[in-house]
């Protein structure tokens, strides 16, 4: 007897989990990870939200949320509450169009950075030219200077140079001096600088911190003393302080943060390489026929049922079924197949996919977002936009990390004072400036999400979809490997292997196959498809059948060429008095290798045995050995016999099987093996073995022909070809590598650049960290993470 609540719970659910939407949202402003942890933390905590999850690289938030509690205006508007941009999505829209958009405005963003780092940095060398007579006045010495090593540097090196060749220079007045280059940091500033400025102000208004803040506050800090030392210089000097300007130093920070953000926005467009090459596959225009006229018409414009015409060379603008013609086609792009696919009548064909010798007449079944180029671009956004768990770490540090580093250079303010107070307020401050210009939260911002975004688009050209950072960090962990038989080691429909003819019957292999297959011709059995198929491949003209009748369960008889044929199983023959016996032995020998045996007798007669058997594919055995290299336990799960799935695993060089189970059967067989400790991936079709495939700790899919079976695991394999599984697990452990070696470099550079920063070595080698070279360290910090995520590229996988 049914429990009323418990039904009336799961109904429930259902009902929750069917009004449950998803949506991505376009974000901008995003300029580190602590952004991206608060707008995070913002959109999750809005009713209605079931989970969110906000791209730095993509810059756009993925949100599942009930329409019932909340809506897609009230989200952006809870985006635009935390001080950052965010935009309405397309009413109806692609994820190629998303992926042109998303690459115009990175584009727009990288030019722009370049531009206003150029000009920063012209204009900090400027500055720093022009202080140089400042630094060698007269009337500054003796005085209180902060101990900046790179300016004195620069000053020792630099200042003969400037008496040679610009002497002019040191007849200007120091006020002069002062004035022009508090113009110019002011027009630098408030132009390159004002989006540190702006972001840092609008971040105190939400009662947060970012790296604006710290890039806004150590800068801001230079200009506003060297604003007051040119204003009011007199008032430093009655206090014993040399009225020096630090326009050059914080110019300079400006010119090497934008040159540090223009470099990592390069290698993040970069890490979306796999994406854009993508997006680039779809042309722009079709050519289509309508009432027998051929015209040029962009995709928008195409509707379901048109006929589309295809030349040798052109790209196939979008998916369908060929109606006439003959072509070969390179789906490499997508499935990376190397060679060739040939494709006739009632093929499907790929949009983006390059058709080489033939032209092809093809129905348009699937436009737009409906395409399988779409659906591809669309999962590997997901993907890339997904967040692996090892990144919750990097998040929960983010979170907390410019507070913190604030309270560090507050504290080197108050320890320089109190520790060495002979070394003056000027460089305690200079201590503190540094400290806040050497953080980077970026580095650890972007870690994980930038050796995603290298790992899936990687994938993807090698014929790998793979479902985001949390299935990589699951799959490098598996050690065992289950895999289907039938669809999977196999090729899914049965062929002819062998033909044996009687020993007394006289008749050749070849008439043999060519007399069955004429009976054959009429039956709807896969086996006697099977045997037809063999037939026609040898070009023979086969003869036609004058009878036929099926007899369900033992086979079929007829007549052709004026003979009595029969075709079917040992029973058949024994109801006409057919004895088997000459070739038992035979029978027995091919049931070993798991193969049917198709029994044949002509005129009365034993003429012979046609073996069928679901065929090994070539390269499931080469597969098996790359599994084994990894040092994975290889099982094959199948609802076979025992003699057939052993006579596969021999061939195959499996580990173990496990044979004779249904589909719950295969459920039950994943959960004793993860009982027994061991993290599992299951191969399959996505279809049959969709239980398994969901019990398992990973779930690859296979694709097969148009259906690509995307939702259906963690990793789906674009060829039906075994080999991609151990290619995706060495990803994974690639993948993993560099995301350890990120997150290292991150966390290593702000434990030990931040004590640097604020003198922690000064008491013992008298080292000191100009705020120049911190905000250098800074920028590029950064940019080493993204590319070290970028060796990925060109990881090896097969």
């Amino acid at each position: 007897m049914s429990n009323p609540s418990a039904t009336g719970s799961a109904e429930s659910n259902a009902a929750t989990a069917v009004a449950l939407e998803r949506v991505n949202i376009p974000v901008t402003g995003m300029t580190c990870a602590a952004c991206q942890v608060f707008v995070q933390r913002t959109l999750a905590q809005q009713a209605g939200v079931q989970d969110a999850t906000v791209s730095l690289m993509l810059h756009n938030a993925t949100v599942t949320f009930d329409p019932r509690a909340t809506s897609i205006a009230a989200l952006v508007e809870s985006i635009r509450s935390t001080g950052y941009g965010a935009e309405m999505p397309a009413p109806v829209d692609s994820a190629l169009a998303a992926q042109e958009r998303s690459d115009a405005e990175q584009q727009r963003e990288y030019r722009d950075l370049r531009r206003k780092a150029w000009i920063s940095g012209i204009a900090g060398v400027v500055a720093m030219v022009l202080s140089m007579p400042l630094m060698s006045m007269p009337g500054a010495r003796g005085l209180e200077r902060m101990r900046d090593p790179f300016m004195n540097w620069s000053a020792r090196l630099l200042d003969p140079v400037m008496h040679a060749v610009f002497p002019w220079v040191y007849q200007l007045g120091a006020n002069t001096i002062r004035w022009f280059l508090f113009v110019l940091s002011a027009f630098v500033a408030a132009w390159a600088g004002r989006r540190f400025y702006v972001k840092a102000w609008s971040a105190l208004l939400h009662k947060t911190a970012d790296m604006n803040t710290l890039i806004a506050l150590g800068t801001g800090a230079a200009l506003l003393y060297s604003a007051a030392t040119t204003v009011v210089p007199g008032f430093f000097l009655v206090h014993g302080i040399a009225p020096d300007v630090y326009y050059d130093a914080a110019l300079l920070i400006i010119a090497l943060v934008l040159t540090g953000n223009a470099l990592e926005s390069r290698a993040k467009g970069r890490t979306a390489q796999a994406l854009r090459r993508l997006v680039q596959l779809q042309p722009k225009t079709a050519r289509v026929k309508r009432d027998s006229i051929e015209i040029d018409l962009p995709l928008d414009a195409i509707q379901h049922g048109d006929i589309i015409l295809v030349r040798p060379g052109e790209r196939i603008p979008t998916d369908g079924v060929v109606l006439s013609g003959k072509s070969s086609v390179d789906e490499s792009m997508l499935t990376g197949e190397s060679m060739p696919v040939e494709k006739s009548t009632q093929d499907r064909v790929i949009g983006g996919t390059l058709n080489q010798r033939g032209s092809l007449a093809y129905r348009a079944t699937a436009l737009g977002a409906e395409s399988m180029l779409a659906q591809i671009v669309r999962l590997l956004r997901d993907s890339q936009a997904s967040r692996a768990p090892v990144q919750r770490l990097a998040d929960r540090i983010s979170a907390i990390f410019v507070p913190s580093v604030l309270v560090i250079a507050i504290a080197t303010f108050a320890a320089w004072r109190l520790v060495a107070p002979a070394a003056g307020i000027m460089q305690a401050f200079a201590a503190a400036v540094t400290v806040l210009v050497i953080a980077c939260p970026c580095a650890m911002g972007l870690a994980v999400p930038t050796a995603v975004m290298v790992a899936t688009g990687r994938g993807a050209a090698f014929g790998l979809l793979i479902k985001g950072g949390e299935a990589l960090e699951r799959l490098e962990k598996i050690d065992t490997v289950v895999l289907d038989k039938t669809g999977t080691i196999t090729a899914g429909r049965p062929g002819v292997v062998e033909i044996v003819p009687a020993p007394a019957a006289g008749f050749t292999p070849d008439n043999l196959l060519r007399i069955a297959a004429a009976l054959e011709r009429s039956s709807e059995h896969p086996l006697g498809e099977a045997v037809v198929r063999r037939a026609s491949q040898s070009g023979a003209a086969l003869p036609q059948a004058e009878s036929f009748e099926s007899l369900p369960g033992r086979g079929i008889a007829g007549t052709a060429e004026g003979r009595a044929v029969l075709v079917g199983n040992p029973a058949l023959l024994r109801d006409y008095a057919v004895s088997i016996d000459p070739l038992a032995q035979d029978a027995e020998r091919l049931a070993q290798e798991g193969c049917t045996s198709l029994w044949i007798a002509i005129d009365g007669a034993l003429a012979g045995i046609i073996a069928v058997a679901d065929t090994v594919k070539p390269t499931s055995r080469e597969a098996t050995r790359q599994l084994h290299r990894e040092n994975l336990r290889v099982i094959m799960l199948t609802g076979d016999n025992e003699h057939t799935a052993r006579a596969i695993a021999r061939e195959v060089g499996v580990d173990d099987i496990i044979a004779g189970v249904l589909p719950q059967g295969k459920v039950d067989a994943i959960r004793r093996l993860q009982s027994d400790h061991r993290v599992v991936a299951m191969v399959g079709d996505g279809v049959n073995d969709a239980p398994a495939l969901a019990q398992a700790d990973v779930g690859i899919t296979m694709a097969t022909g148009a259906d690509i079976a995307m939702e259906a695991g963690d990793v789906t394999l674009m060829r039906s070809d075994l080999t991609g599984v151990a290619a995706a697990i060495a990803l994974s452990r690639g993948t993993m590598r560099v995301m350890r070696q990120n997150l290292f470099w991150a966390f290593a550079y702000n434990i030990i650049g931040i004590p640097i920063a604020a003198g922690i070595l000064y008491p013992v080698c008298g080292l000191l960290l100009s705020p120049v070279l911190a905000s250098a360290a800074m920028a590029f910090s950064s940019f080493s993470v993204v590319t070290n995520s970028l060796r990925l590229s060109r990881l090896k996988l097969a």
